[in-house]
This record gives C-alpha cells, sequence and structure tokens, in this order.
C-alpha cells in the first residue's frame, strides 16, 4: 500500500517556453464571452486568441498553459510578473487549424481582510477588459506532465474539477471525442451555484451525444446530500458509486484532477476509503491509519498521486 510502482505513463513529448516573459508574442483577441449564467454573481470569460503566423501555431496541447503580461507595472514600479492560464482547446485549436487557442479566466475581485478595501486580480481583469482586436503579450506554452497520454484509446479518463479547473479537461475531451476514443470517460464538476456551470451546454451535448462520456455537475451550495453535508466534487467518486467503481478499478483508468487546492485532501481521502490506493503514494506512517482521519497537513506531506494521477490544483 505504501508505493505506487507502475510504469510512468508515457505522454507527448512538448515543446516548453518558445516564448518567455524576455521575448513574448503579441497576439490579437478574437473571442472574449461570458461562460457563467447572467444571474451568477462571478464573472468567467471564455477568451480566444490568435497566434497564426506565431512558433505557438500547432504548438499547444490540452492541459498546457499561456502565460499573459498585464500592461503597467506593481506597486513598486516593474513590470508585473507573467500568469499562467490553462489553455481550454483541443489540440488543432478553437478553429482546428492550430491558429486559435482559448482559455478560461475569472475576474479576481475580493476584499482586503485587512482593511476591507477592494482588492482586484491585475491579469485576469486586464485580460477580461480586453475586448475583441485588442493585442497582449504572451508567453509559453507551459506544462509537460499534465497531458492525455500517447496512446489515448487504451485508457479510461475520470476529470475532477473545480472552477475554472475545467478549462483543459475541456480540451482534453474533446480530443478524445473526436479522435474516436470509446472507453469511459467521466467529468465531475464542482461549483457552489447552478449559474456557476461553465461550458454547461457543450458537455451536456457531448453526454446526450457519446454513450460513453458522462457529465456529472455538483453544485455544493444548492443540492446538500441527503446526510446534509454539501456535494463537493470529490463526492462524485461515493454518490456515483455504481457509475465510478467500474471504472476505477479497472487497471487502465486515469484520474485528473484540476482546480482549487482544498479538494485535494477530499480526493486523497476519499479513493482511500474506497481502498483505490493504487491512485496513491503513501509514506509508511500513514499505511494503518484510516484514510478518513488524515488531515490536510499530512495529506500535504505524507500522499501523493501515483501514476495514473495527474494533478493541477492552485
Amino acid at each position: 500500500m505504501a508505493t505506487n510502482t507502475e510504469e510512468e505513463i508515457r505522454v507527448p513529448d512538448v515543446e516548453l517556453n518558445i516564448y518567455k516573459p524576455k521575448n513574448p508574442v503579441e497576439v490579437k483577441i478574437v473571442k472574449s464571452e461570458i461562460v457563467t449564467s447572467s444571474a451568477s454573481p462571478n464573472f468567467v470569460r471564455h477568451v480566444e486568441f490568435d497566434v497564426s503566423g506565431t512558433d505557438l501555431e500547432n504548438n499547444v496541447l490540452p492541459g498546457q498553459a499561456l502565460g499573459v503580461l498585464a500592461d503597467g507595472e506593481d506597486e513598486r514600479g516593474r513590470p508585473h510578473k507573467v500568469r499562467l492560464y490553462s489553455t481550454s482547446s483541443p489540440t488543432g485549436g478553437e478553429d482546428g487549424k492550430g491558429k486559435i487557442y482559448s482559455t478560461t479566466v475569472k475576474r479576481v475581485i475580493d476584499e482586503h481582510w485587512e482593511h476591507h478595501g477592494l482588492f482586484t486580480g491585475v491579469c485576469s481583469n486586464y485580460l477580461c477588459n480586453l475586448n475583441v482586436g485588442d493585442t497582449l503579450m504572451m508567453t509559453g506554452p507551459s506544462g509537460r506532465r499534465f497531458l492525455l497520454p500517447e496512446k489515448k484509446e487504451d485508457y479510461n479518463y475520470i476529470f475532477l474539477a473545480t472552477g475554472t479547473g475545467i478549462a483543459p479537461f475541456r480540451g482534453m475531451i474533446m480530443d478524445l471525442i473526436s479522435e474516436g476514443v470509446q472507453n469511459d470517460m467521466v467529468l465531475a464538476f464542482g461549483c457552489p451555484y447552478r449559474t456557476d456551470l461553465l461550458y454547461q451546454k457543450e458537455f451536456e451535448e457531448f453526454d446526450e451525444s457519446n454513450e460513453n462520456f458522462h457529465y456529472l455537475p455538483f453544485v455544493s451550495r444548492e443540492d446538500p446530500r441527503p446526510d446534509g453535508t454539501k456535494p463537493y466534487v470529490q463526492y462524485s467518486l461515493l454518490d456515483r458509486h455504481d457509475l465510478m467503481m467500474p471504472i476505477l478499478e479497472k487497471d487502465n483508468t486515469l484520474i485528473y484532477v484540476c482546480g482549487l487546492k482544498g479538494m485535494e485532501t477530499g480526493i486523497f481521502q476519499i479513493l482511500g476509503q474506497l481502498g483505490l490506493y493504487d491512485y496513491l503514494v503513501l509514506k509508511d506512517e500513514l499505511k494503518d491509519t484510516d484514510p478518513l482521519d488524515w488531515s490536510r497537513d499530512q495529506v500535504s506531506k505524507l500522499v501523493k498521486p501515483g501514476n495514473r494521477m495527474f494533478l493541477e490544483v492552485y
């Protein structure tokens, strides 16, 4: 139980950091649209970039990220640091030719807890403020591990996402469907309210038209579980046990997790609770401990994803 000895899952070789912060490339915005409901308290946009004629063309895979450099300077008079945004496009981009790629960005609007002043995320608001025809400076791509395997057709897939963590899975699922992969695919997506179900119509259509794809929305603040607890996305492993367990028990199933770091502990605990240790690497200190007793600190130090789990949390 303490180790995971399976061979590494082979993913494609990719070219990284073609454009760096010191030599970014200028790209043009070709689409920017809201992907939440009009009643949502949040603002999340699907933004598309034209990279034609640059070395990013046909050079970005789902699961990778592109960097955005916001205009202006920080409070110390220095240029803003690059911020990475996961692409939400399939391998061929939005246009099928690798010229148009997209990301999913949420405006960061909050309140300083110390002095109650308004806090706005520099890069997220910069990107959301841009209009079609505007240009921005971009870096990347980055990311070599959080990718679909080379032999996509050899595996089943469980995707667990919260918030804008759904971005890479949109592109991955579009790739799997367009390439005719017939194995099982499940996307469980968690958000606080129904108004925040990103790309809802797209995923519902995928579900309706593909027998092997299942879309499971989990709305934490509207649909309490029978015991009164909130249905966070990790509970999809329990509450849809009938669907999930037969897939998870197969030795060719991969789990992809993307979103808020807070869901990591719950996912690891439930995998342990279900006896699915093949997806985890445990240190000996936890060998005889009930997974439901694992603390967040213990998980951080003593539990790692195994070779069949791909994790991207923030």
